[in-house]
């Protein structure tokens, strides 16, 4: 999927809405007929917008593609939003209502237990365990630690890093696989690649305390560029953006690996930093769940999904521009590790 073509639409979408729900090519939901009926399929964003080439627009994607026309879409400009919300759409004329990420769970668990008639799904995180909610989960340490064994083998100075948003499990498991990629790369190669930011085995970090990219997120990349580290892995939304102008301003040839989506496609000015990216298939999983929307599903709607390096839920982006500097052999060694995880051979 191209995501430059996706975010010019979703930005189209968005230049055309007037109000914080938005239904259709941005005009907000009407009623009195059924053919101003609004869409049936819903979603509530986190704070981070619909155009974060993230969740957010990978879920509004998604819910496209099911559909066959946009969803109707409720912004979330503060944490306070969320319940009204999801409300919202609850008293509107939804099939589903899909909550985009771990803060949504509240709302979503609690209209769900109010609204046993109406489907809802969750995307990245399991917790909520309803007939009538499908939860979205992904298997991220695996596809992690196959990026984590790359920034291994691509760095020069011998010092990867990553560090988080916040320390939750959605973000710790993208460092946890990273961190033991690292290791699994020493141990085949008799290499001592150190990573900083995040220990395995204490449970410990560097995290900016939310998921704005601004000076906080550029400091804390900045403070991992001191300690020679010449990879970088932000968990945690925009906050690559920062660590984009960090290492940018040093002139160094350090580069980025993305999460959630390829960072190459979705944000095309930092294209010549991005070594790969972590992915989640956020877009699939959430058509999958909206496929069942029709009468013979019933309430309790589609099972819940889990994204996996078996099924193509999760992955590793390809090299792009950084191809040539990765070495034709890498490719070849993740395809050996990537089989070995699969059948338990390498363990993550």
């Amino acid at each position: 999927m191209n995501m430059n073509k996706v975010r010019v639409g979703v930005l189209a979408f968005l230049m055309a809405a007037t109000s914080t729900t938005l239904a259709g090519c941005g005009a907000p939901p009407t009623s009195g007929g059924a053919d101003e009926a609004a869409p049936s399929l819903c979603m509530v964003t986190d704070t981070n917008g619909i155009d974060d080439g993230s969740f957010n627009e990978l879920t509004y994607v998604g819910l496209t593609r099911a559909g066959g026309t946009e969803p109707t879409v409720t912004i979330s400009r503060t944490p306070d939003d969320y319940v009204p919300n999801v409300e919202s759409l609850v008293s509107g004329d939804c099939k589903l209502v899909v909550g985009i990420g771990f803060n949504l769970v509240d709302a979503i668990r609690s209209a769900a237990e109010a609204n046993p008639e109406i489907r809802f799904a969750i995307v990245d995180d399991g917790s909520i365990d309803l007939p009538n909610v499908t939860t979205i989960t992904f298997d991220i340490t695996p596809a992690a630690f196959l990026a984590g064994y790359t920034a291994a083998s691509y760095s020069t100075t011998g010092v990867v890093g990553t560090y988080g948003g916040t320390q939750i499990p959605p973000v710790t498991a993208f460092m946890d696989g990273f961190a033991r990629g690292v290791d699994y790369f020493n141990r085949q190669h008799n290499a001592s690649v150190t990573v900083v930011g995040w220990n395995v085995a204490k449970q410990t970090g560097t995290f900016v305390g939310g998921y704005a990219a601004g000076v906080e997120a550029k400091t804390v990349a900045q403070s991992l560029l001191d300690q020679d580290a010449d990879v970088l892995m932000p968990v945690g939304g925009p906050i690559y953006q920062s660590a984009a102008e960090a290492i940018r301003d040093r002139g160094t040839s350090a580069a980025l690996i993305g999460v959630d989506t390829d960072g190459y496609e979705s944000d095309p000015k930092y294209q010549d930093l991005f070594l790969t990216s972590v992915l989640k298939h956020v877009d699939v999983a959430v058509a999958q769940a909206a496929g069942a929307t029709g009468d013979a599903a019933g309430a309790a709607g589609a099972a819940d999904y889990v994204g996996t390096l078996a099924n193509n839920g999760v992955g590793v982006a390809p090299f792009h521009d950084l191809a040539d500097r990765a070495g034709p052999a890498l490719g070849a060694e993740l395809d050996k590790i990537r089989a070995g995880l699969i059948d338990g051979s390498v363990k993550p």
